[in-house]
């Protein structure tokens, strides 16, 4: 049974891995895979207490196990439980972590048409060197939009993309969901709070990515998200859950925005 001690202790060590979000993130994932599921849900729990809480290496390192749920999931051999679990041992705001469905809005068949037609009669190593290479912001904003993810990995790894240029990217509407994944499995670009919160307060990202990324916003953040009604009703209750801050296995009672509106 994990404890809220050995969280603490946990998040310390691998707060102090070197290599960086990728090494980070492996290791939670070793992490994950080696517990049982009920375990796990604990460990989580307390993870997301203690950076709540404002522990430093906490928050950090529940980036690294948040990303482990999603892009080493194929490591960790008990992840399609955890929801179910959670939710027999009260911990609602761990359940909230593995949301499922499609994006509040969806590009329609037309726009992605209109989208695709930069790549038409170009071929993919072509794009993807352009990706690449490309000193034209412009144009690296065009290629964000193509839905090979093979062409959006090289936009972001290019040495010209800036910061707020990866902001403008993650908060465009309408949007493929693509290039909003892709961005947040980039580690160089995803540990960002102002691309966190542009790719969070995105209507067509998909929860599963969403609800992921809801934890790691700031308290400001969070009271902002709670009202804003463009996003699914489920990311906006995690919000209020984690505004409320319950401790773990205590669930909170109804959830009630300032327009009366309750979850």
């Amino acid at each position: 049974m994990s404890t809220l001690e050995e969280a603490r202790a946990l998040a310390r060590n691998l707060h102090a891995l070197g290599g960086g979000a990728t090494v980070r993130r492996k290791a939670a994932a070793r992490e994950l895979a080696r517990r049982e599921p009920f375990d796990t849900n604990e460990l989580i729990g307390h993870l997301l207490t203690l950076s709540r809480a404002g522990q430093a290496p906490a928050t950090c390192v529940l980036s690294d196990f948040l990303a482990a749920l999603d892009q080493e999931a194929e490591h960790i051999p008990h992840v399609e439980a955890l929801r179910r679990m959670a939710h027999v041992q009260s911990l609602e705001a761990v359940a909230d972590l593995f949301a499922q469905g499609p994006a509040r809005k969806e590009l329609d068949a037309d726009a992605a048409a209109r989208a695709d037609a930069l790549a038409a009669n170009q071929s993919l190593g072509h794009l993807k060197q352009q990706a690449r290479l490309t000193r034209d912001p412009d144009v690296l904003s065009r290629l964000a939009t193509v839905s090979n993810p093979a062409v959006l990995r090289n936009v972001l790894i290019n040495p010209r993309l800036t910061e707020d240029l990866v902001v403008r990217i993650a908060a465009r509407r309408p949007a493929r969901p693509e290039p909003l994944v892709e961005i947040w499995k980039t580690p160089r670009w995803s540990v960002r709070h102002k691309v966190r919160r542009a790719l969070a307060f995105n209507p067509y990202l998909p929860p599963e990515v969403g609800a992921k990324l809801v934890p790691l916003l700031t308290t400001a953040d969070l009271r902002e998200m709670v009202e804003a009604t463009e996003l699914l009703p489920a990311l906006r209750q995690q919000a209020a859950r984690l505004l409320l801050a319950p401790a773990p296995g205590s669930p909170p009672g109804p959830l009630v925005l300032s327009t009366g509106e309750e979850f």
